[in-house]
């Protein structure tokens, strides 16, 4: 499939406006395509006799096509595209009949059969150039146009589209015309839905799921709405343009590869957000933040939406702040910049450091296909930090008064950077260009470093050096030992430092802790000075607020990665400190690094089971500290995490047996896959067992979940079969896939499986090329074998990316495991 330059779109959007889409679908067929006829109203600008241009579709068959009524030749079209050859100015109506794929990777129209109860199910996901895979459009964002959809579905289906939608008889359902968007935001999911039902400020919304999870989205569907209700009114609080479409759903549909798509009117989630077994209030935090990421969309990329992909940030980066800071306000949830700082803003730390790093809002998209790439840490969790950084610099009231004038200037249409700059520049004296120059067209992580002098009087004066070139407004904590508590921490004082600084700032006498960055407000590494480590060392745990043991934490996990903290201290301060930590969050972000980086990769193979019984220790202890029921999220979080860094498997063993952990919690679906997983590594359990428990769950989860278990099993035919169903049949839904690659490495069978580590890169290679971005990108994220911390590996790959020509989207994985990899490496030898 061509993929659309920037300059192909420039030159398609100076010569067309497009006006409407009709579009018919018909999902009554086969299980393997589905008719689908577009007509497009359009204008070709004045200004020339006539000029070319084409039309995107990827068809299974382009049955027949016209443009003003006369007839184009079907085999003119070349891969995606459809040529339309001289084109005089003034208005034409192209009209195209296909036969489409059903899509089995979540791209497209994505097909899926519910192995509880054999009900099926179709959505679409348009993002990002895949419209062409369900009705012709010239697919690129500025090409904004209403939308009319009629969709034939069978009878007992129900179909679900950007606007409201009526059933007309005979199964055929028509939406109302949408208002301008773009091609990628058009929205459909249908099938036998099971809704819940509400209004809203006299707006219709809705919430929906499979049949067959009815039960689990009845219980949550009062905290759903409930969210959803809080921040659809403080969205309306904040923003001067009143939510711009006709309804409101939710659909949480299966197979999605995303967390969810903003799709206006008709937003899509995956649906293990659905809850069938039992999840942590973080979690369940999150899920609100995601409901107000996507809502925030409606503002943010589907009333106002980039002009070209350079500019994803204006959509991700905002919807992500946003989204934090909404369910911080508007909802039950303290925690969510607690989640953000531990977790998501370590993944924009990490990208930052790679070589395949970028801008937050790059100038070199030349293309869709490098467009894919951006949608990454850096996109998400780097750009929102800088927004927050920008609030705390501008002020709240200037920062919501820029963005009001920029909804005002730009709705229903397409904006840029330059755009958004200057929206902000009417609405303050600061010099936001130079700002955006700073943070937002450049690359890395800065690094700010304290330094105390001490002065004749006893006080101290402190000095912040600054690695890197961004400015910074930031809080700095002085925290003095808690005479009252023998491991306690108090805040004395909390400082406004503007960096660079000017001169060296009085800071009293010698705290403590000193603490740069306290309240993470800005988007940077920071190191203690010699006092402050030794007291984090022993008290870490002390410090009253969550937020700035987030910060904490986050700063000893860069000096492991940094190679400037050995991994066994941080996993001493870890056995340390998070038994008596009660944030969950932060308890799940510390053991999560402590298991998947330090013990599976920047420890060495002889030093791994010494990290794993440390762990196990620590997780034995926060199950001791959480016996009398007050916490039942951390003991959850400790259950999950004693299972998977379990050595031996006699204890969870007898959990399995008995269905429960000795004093709660009762083995639900998910933690007996989860405990059936690692029995599956160790090699305490057979195909038998994986089958009989598939009898006992045979969901869609439980599906994945055997696939997982048949994949870690430590037997040659194991790993061969699951070998080849990745790499060598295509029958795999990409779910499916990632199970099947999640269970297959594992560090106790790297004997075992040694052999396949070559072979990776020649079979991911090709299934990439094969079956498209999104298993390309499963391939190199799931598949890829992280455990392989050597040389060897690594020459492999630089290999690979030297001359095999892996696809876009596995060459960026490819890429970025490399370079994670090569750290590890360091860090090892550090």
């Amino acid at each position: 499939m061509s993929v659309l330059t920037r300059d192909e779109a420039q030159t398609r959007a100076q010569l067309l406006d497009v006006h409407h889409y009709t579009i018919e679908l018909d999902l009554t067929g086969d299980d393997e395509t589905f008719h689908s006829r577009t007509a497009i109203r359009f204008t070709v600008r004045d200004g020339q006799d006539t000029t070319d241009t084409f039309v995107e579709v990827k068809p299974a068959e382009l049955r027949s096509a016209t443009l003003d009524g006369h007839p184009l030749d079907p085999q003119t079209l070349d891969g995606n595209r459809l040529p339309l050859k001289n084109l005089t100015p003034g208005t034409h109506e192209l009209r195209a009949d296909a036969t489409m794929r059903y899509s089995r990777t979540g791209e497209g129209m994505h097909r899926f059969t519910d192995p509880a109860d054999g009900e099926t199910y179709v959505y679409t996901q348009m993002f990002l150039d895949d419209v062409q895979r369900v009705f012709a459009a010239f697919d690129q964002p500025d090409l904004k146009a209403a939308f009319t959809l009629t969709v034939k579905a069978p009878a007992h289906w129900t179909v679900l589209a950007n606007g409201i939608t009526e059933h007309t008889g005979d199964g055929t359902w028509k939406a109302t015309t949408t208002p301008r968007i773009s091609t990628y935001l058009v929205a459909v999911a249908a099938g036998p839905w099971h809704s819940v039902h509400t209004e809203h400020r006299s707006l219709p919304f809705g919430i929906h799921c499979r049949r067959s999870l009815a039960p689990h989205l009845d219980a949550d569907a009062d905290e759903i709405l409930d969210v959803t209700r809080a921040c659809f009114d403080r969205y309306h609080e904040k923003f001067d343009e009143p939510y711009p479409f006709d309804s409101y759903d939710q659909a949480f549909v299966p197979e999605f590869n995303a967390g969810a798509m903003e799709n206006p009117g008709l937003v899509t989630f995956r649906d293990e957000f659905v809850y069938r077994s039992a999840v942590t209030d973080t979690e369940r935090q999150t899920r609100a933040m995601v409901i107000a990421h996507e809502m925030a969309h409606m503002w943010f990329g589907d009333l106002v939406t980039l002009r070209w992909w350079d500019d994803i940030w204006l959509n991700e980066s905002f919807a992500e702040y946003m989204g934090y800071q909404t369910t911080a306000e508007a909802t039950r949830f303290n925690g969510p910049w607690t989640e953000f700082g531990v977790a998501r803003k370590a993944w924009g730390y990490d990208a930052d450091q790679r070589p395949t790093t970028h801008p937050v809002a790059p100038e070199n998209v030349e293309d869709t296909a490098s467009a894919l790439l951006n949608f990454d840490g850096i996109s998400y969790a780097k750009g929102a930090s800088a927004l927050r950084q920008l609030v705390t610099w501008l002020g709240e009231k200037d920062f919501l008064a820029g963005i009001n004038t920029h909804f005002t200037r730009h709705k229903f249409a397409n904006a840029t950077l330059a755009d958004f700059i200057d929206s902000l520049a009417t609405a303050t004296d600061r010099d936001v260009h130079a700002w955006a120059d700073a943070w937002l067209r450049t690359t890395g992580v800065d690094t700010l470093t304290p330094t105390l002098t001490p002065t004749t009087d006893g006080t101290c004066t402190l000095t912040v050096t600054h690695t890197g070139h961004r400015p910074h407004r930031i809080a700095v904590g002085l925290y003095d030992r808690d005479l009252g508590d023998e491991g306690g921490l108090i805040l004395r004082e909390r400082l406004d430092l503007d960096i660079p600084q000017t001169e060296p700032r009085p800071i009293g006498k010698r705290p403590a802790l000193l603490l740069l960055n306290d309240g993470d407000l800005t988007y940077t590494k920071i190191r203690f000075d010699p006092d402050s480590s030794t007291t984090i060392t022993a008290h870490l745990s002390g410090l009253p607020d969550p937020l700035t043991r987030a910060v904490v934490w986050n700063a000893l996990r860069d000096a492991v990665r940094d190679g400037e903290l050995a991994p066994t201290a941080y996993l001493d301060t870890a056995r340390t400190h998070l038994p008596h930590e009660t944030d969950i969050a932060l308890v799940q972000g510390v053991l999560a690094f402590a298991t998947t980086h330090i013990a599976d990769r920047y420890l060495t193979p002889g030093q791994r089971p010494a990290a794993l019984a440390t762990l196990t220790d620590l997780c034995r202890a926060l199950l001791r500290h959480t016996e009398d029921g007050d916490h039942p999220g951390l003991r959850l979080t400790a259950v999950r995490h004693y299972i998977d860094v379990a050595a031996q498997p006699d204890t969870i063993s007898a959990w399995l047996s008995e269905g429960t952990v000795p004093g709660g919690p009762e083995l639900d679906p998910e933690l007996r896959w989860r405990v059936l997983g690692r029995l599956a590594v160790l090699g305490a359990i057979d195909d038998d067992v994986i089958d009989a428990e598939l009898v006992q769950d045979p969901s869609a989860a439980g599906q994945e979940g055997a696939a997982r278990c048949r994949a870690a099993l430590p037997d040659p035919e194991a790993k061969r079969r699951a070998w080849d169903a990745m790499f060598t049949g295509d029958d795999l839904s990409n779910y499916l896939f990632t199970a099947t690659a999640q269970g297959f490495w594992q560090p106790e069978q790297a004997d075992l499986v040694r052999a396949y580590v070559p072979r990776y890169y020649t079979d991911a290679v090709a299934v990439a090329a094969r079956r498209g971005p999104a298993i390309a990108d499963a391939a190199g994220r799931w598949a890829f074998p992280a455990h392989a911390v050597d040389p060897d590996t690594l020459r492999l790959g630089e290999q690979c990316l030297r001359d095999a020509d892996p696809v876009p989207a596995l060459r960026r994985k490819l890429a970025d495991q490399l370079d994670d990899l090569a750290r590890a490496l360091r860090v090892r030898q550090a």
